[in-house]
C-alpha cells in the first residue's frame, strides 16, 4: 500500500529537515555553505511580481524568490516557484551546446527551494526540489530531480537517526560481504585493497571506518548540485546528486545518490538508457548506451558501455568494461573487458588485465557456499571462452587457453601459459610464454597503459612496466619451483628441500638433456591429475636473463646520471642489499616495510583521515624510482651470486654488454613475433594477394610500435656505448 500524505500547499518547499533533525531554526545552514554567493539577492518588486505572472508564473509565497539586480523577468515563462528560490544574474542571451540552443531562463517549470547561478538555461524540468545549480547550466527536458534531507551522494556514511542497514557497503572481493567496504568521494583503488585484506585486525578495521566517516557531516540538509557549465538534457529521474563541473548528461533513465566528479580539463559524460544507483563517479569518465551501475566506485577516465553491468564493485583508473558483467570485484587501473559473454565475480584483479570473450571468472554455484575469492597479479589474461574454479592465485602476465578448468588452481610463474590437455587430462604450465613466444604483445601493453594514462592529476605513479619488483619477486619464486621440480624428478636419493632445489639447479645449469621424463608440479592444482611443467630449461634461463636485464636498465639509468663508475659504486656501497617483498596497492608498488610502517600508524591513531593517507601514497610515489633501484641492485646481487661490495669496473662492463644483447634480441623477437602474421598462409588465404592482404591490416614496414621499438633500440646501443667509457 502506497503512503500518501497531504499537507497544505502553502508549506510545500519548506522545512526540508524534520524538525528531529535540526540543529537550529535555520534550515538553510547547509544550504548557505553550499550556495555562497557573493552578490547581494534582493526580492522582487511589484512590478516585476505582476511581470512574472502575465508571463504565466505562480508562486507560493512570491517574497521568497530572490533575485539580484541582473533579472530578467520576461526570460520566466510558464513556471512554478515554492519556497525560497534565488536566481542569479540573467543576460539576454542564448545558450548553445552542440546545437542544443536555449535562450537563458527559466520555462516550463516546477521549482522547489532552489538556488540557480548565472545565466541558467532551464526548459521544461516537470519537478526540481532542493538542488542548487551552477552558473551557465543547460537543463533540458527532464522530469524529476529531487534532494533528500539525509541525502549521503554515493558515500557510505550516516546522517544522525539513520540506521546502520541504511549504509551503503561494497561487498568486493568475495560474495558473502565479508570483506566489504564503506564507499567515499576520493577513493583510490589502494584505499579499497588496504580495507579488504586484513580482516582480522579489528583495530585497523575499526580505524578505516572511522576515518572515513570523520571526513563527511552528520547533518540533515545538503543540497543536490549541478556544476557550472553542466547540461543534462531528455532524461527521466535524477535524485541525491552531487556533480562537478563540465559534465555531460542524456537520455539517461535514472541517477541516484552519486557523486559525479567532473571539471573542465576531465568532463564525465553519461548517455542513452544508463541507470547509476548508490556510487561514485570519477573525473573524465564515460558511461554511455544503457550501463547498469549499483554499489560502485568508477574511477578516473574509465568508461562503461554498451549494456555493461557493473554491480558491487570498484573498478580502477584508465580502464573499460562493455557489454558484459562484473559483481563483487576489485579492479585494479588499466583493465579491459569488451565482450558480452564475459563475466567476472568475487575476483582481485591487479591492473593491466584483459577478458577475452566467453571467460568466466566466478559464480560457479556448486559449492556448499558463495563464491570464494580469485586474485590475480598484473597482467591477468584468462582466454576465450575460460571457466576458472575458486579459490584460485595467479602470478603476474598469466595467460590461460581456452578451456574449462575444473579445479582450484595456484599458478606461480609469472608470464606464463596454462592449458588442459585434453587428451591425456593433465594440466600444463609453461613458464615465461610471453618472452619465448609473445615479445610483441607483451612489450607493447608498457607502451600502451602508459599512453592509455589520463588522469590529469596522477597522485600515485601506478607501475606499467613488465619488469618490477612485484613480477621480478614472482620470477625468484618461479626459479625456486623449477629447480625443485626438476631436482624431484631426477634425484634417485632421499634428499631434503636444499638438496633437492640445488640438484634440480646444478641439472638446469648442465648440458644434460631434460627430455627424457615428465617434469611434475606439486601444489598447483587441488586435483589427482598430472600437473606438468613445459620447457623448463628455458623458462629457467628467460627467468635469469630478464631479472639480469631488469637490474641493468636501473643500473644504466642511474650511470648516465653519473660522472663516473666511482660515483655509481659510492651509491651502491650505501644501498640496503635485502630483496624486499613489494605489494601492489591499487597499481602502486610499495616496499612491504613502509606499507606495515603505514598501517601501524594507521592502527595508533596518527592517520585522521584517508587524506593522511593519500599523502602516504604521494611520498611513496616520490620515492619509488629510488625502492626499485634499490631492489634491481639486491636482485642482481642475489641472481649473479656476488654482493654488492665484490663489484668492480669490468662485472659492470659485462652487465652492460649483455643488457645490449639483450636489448637486441627483445626487438629481433618483437620484429618476428609480429612478422609471423604475415608469414602464415591461412592468414592470407582470405585475401587475392599479399598486396591486398597489407592494404587491409596494414603494411609491416609500417608498423608504428616496431619502428618506435627499432629507434628505442639504436638510441639504447648508443647509449651503452657512452657509458662504457665512464667504467
Amino acid at each position: 500500500m502506497s503512503k500518501i500524505v497531504k499537507e497544505k500547499l502553502s508549506e510545500l518547499g519548506y522545512n526540508f529537515i524534520p524538525d528531529r533533525y535540526r540543529r537550529s531554526d535555520d534550515e538553510y545552514i547547509q544550504r548557505n555553505k553550499q550556495f555562497p554567493r557573493g552578490k547581494k539577492f534582493r526580492k522582487l518588486t511589484q512590478d516585476e511580481i505582476k511581470t512574472l505572472i502575465l508571463n504565466n508564473n505562480y508562486a507560493n509565497n512570491w517574497d521568497d524568490i530572490w533575485v539580484t539586480d541582473k533579472f530578467l523577468p520576461d526570460q520566466i515563462q510558464y513556471s512554478k516557484f515554492y519556497g525560497m528560490v534565488r536566481i542569479g544574474d540573467m543576460e539576454n542571451v542564448y545558450l548553445d551546446f552542440r546545437d542544443l540552443r536555449l535562450p537563458c531562463g527559466i520555462y516550463h517549470s516546477t521549482i522547489v527551494s532552489c538556488d540557480f547561478g548565472d545565466t541558467v538555461a532551464i526548459h521544461h524540468v516537470r519537478y526540481m526540489s532542493h538542488f542548487i545549480i551552477g552558473n551557465d547550466v543547460i537543463l533540458s527536458n527532464v522530469n524529476e530531480m529531487e534532494t533528500s534531507h539525509n541525502a549521503k551522494f554515493g558515500n557510505g556514511i550516516l546522517k544522525t537517526g539513520d540506521v546502520e542497514e541504511r549504509r551503503i557497503r561494497l561487498e568486493l572481493c568475495n560474495e558473502n560481504g565479508g570483506r566489504a567496504v564503506l564507499p567515499f568521494d576520493g577513493m583510490q583503488a589502494g584505499d579499497v585493497f588496504l580495507w579488504s585484506r586484513n580482516r582480522q585486525d579489528k583495530m585497523l578495521q575499526q580505524r578505516f571506518q572511522e576515518m572515513t566517516e570523520v571526513q563527511f557531516s552528520e547533518e540533515h540538509g545538503f543540497y543536490s548540485e549541478i556544476g557550472d557549465r553542466s547540461v543534462i538534457k531528455n532524461t527521466h529521474t535524477i535524485k541525491d546528486i552531487k556533480m562537478g563541473t563540465d559534465a555531460y548528461v542524456k537520455g539517461v533513465n535514472k541517477l541516484k545518490n552519486l557523486t559525479i566528479n567532473s571539471s573542465e580539463e576531465s568532463f564525465t559524460q553519461i548517455g542513452e538508457g544508463c541507470e547509476l544507483v548508490n556510487g561514485i563517479i570519477g573525473y573524465g569518465c564515460r558511461i554511455f548506451y544503457g550501463v547498469k551501475a549499483v554499489r560502485f566506485i568508477l574511477s578516473s577516465n574509465s568508461q562503461l558501455k554498451y549494456g555493461a553491468r557493473l554491480i558491487n564493485s570498484f573498478l580502477g583508473d584508465n580502464s573499460t568494461i562493455s557489454c558484459c558483467e562484473v559483481l563483487n570485484s576489485l579492479i585494479f587501473p588499466a583493465h579491459e573487458q569488451h565482450h558480452n559473454n564475459s563475466f567476472l565475480c568475487a575476483a582481485l584483479v591487479k591492473g593491466q588485465s584483459n577478458m577475452a570473450a566467453g571467460a568466466t571468472v566466478g559464480s560457479n554455484h556448486n559449492s556448499r557456499a558463495a563464491d570464494g575469492e580469485i586474485v590475480a597479479g598484473r597482467g591477468f589474461w584468462p582466454g576465450l571462452c575460460v571457466s576458472l574454479k575458486h579459490n584460485s592465485r595467479f602470478a603476474s602476465y598469466t595467460l590461460i587457453v581456452k578451456g574449462d578448468f575444473l579445479h582450484e588452481l595456484d599458478i606461480r610463474f609469472p608470464f606464463c601459459l596454462v592449458s588442459n590437455e585434453v587428451d591425456t587430462n593433465r594440466l600444463v604450465v609453461l613458464p615465461g610464454y610471453w618472452f619465448l613466444y609473445n615479445m610483441y604483445a607483451l612489450m607493447r601493453n608498457t607502451s600502451k597503459f602508459q599512453s592509455r594514462d589520463k588522469r590529469k592529476f596522477k597522485n600515485q605513479y601506478i607501475e606499467y612496466d613488465i619488469l618490477a619488483p612485484d613480477t621480478v619477486n614472482e620470477m625468484f619464486v618461479a626459479l625456486h619451483e623449477i629447480e625443485r621440480a626438476v631436482g624431484m624428478a631426477y634425484s634417485t636419493d632421499d634428499l631434503n628441500a636444499d638438496d633437492i632445489r640445488r640438484a634440480g639447479r646444478e641439472r638446469l645449469l648442465s648440458e644434460e638433456p631434460l627430455n627424457t621424463r615428465d617434469i611434475l608440479l606439486d601444489n598447483v592444482e587441488f586435483s589427482k591429475r598430472k600437473v606438468v611443467l613445459a620447457k623448463p630449461r628455458e623458462a629457467y634461463h628467460i627467468y635469469i636473463r630478464m631479472i639480469r636485464y631488469y637490474a641493468a636498465l636501473q643500473l644504466i639509468e642511474t650511470l648516465a646520471d653519473t660522472t663516473s663508475y666511482a660515483d655509481l659504486d659510492a651509491r651502491l656501497q650505501q644501498l640496503d642489499a635485502k630483496r624486499y617483498t613489494f605489494e601492489n596497492i591499487g597499481g602502486q608498488l610499495v616496499p612491504s616495510p613502509k606499507l606495515d610502517g603505514l598501517l601501524t600508524d594507521i592502527r595508533s591513531g596518527q592517520m585522521e583521515s584517508w587524506k593522511d593517507v593519500h599523502e602516504y601514497y604521494h611520498t611513496w610515489s616520490r620515492d619509488y624510482l629510488d625502492d626499485k633501484f634499490a631492489h634491481a641492485i639486491a636482485a642482481l646481487s642475489e641472481i649473479s651470486e656476488r654482493p654488492v661490495s665484490a663489484w668492480d669496473n669490468q662485472f659492470l662492463r659485462d652487465l652492460l654488454d649483455e643488457a645490449l644483447a639483450t636489448r637486441e634480441w627483445i626487438f629481433s623477437e618483437i620484429a618476428g613475433s609480429r612478422s609471423k602474421d604475415y608469414q602464415n598462409p591461412f592468414k592470407q588465404m582470405v585475401y587475392n594477394s599479399y598486396e591486398e592482404m597489407e592494404e587491409v591490416v596494414g603494411h609491416l614496414a609500417d608498423n608504428d610500435f616496431i619502428n618506435k621499438e627499432r629507434v628505442a633500440a639504436k638510441a639504447f646501443a648508443e647509449t651503452i656505448a657512452q657509458l662504457k667509457t665512464k667504467c
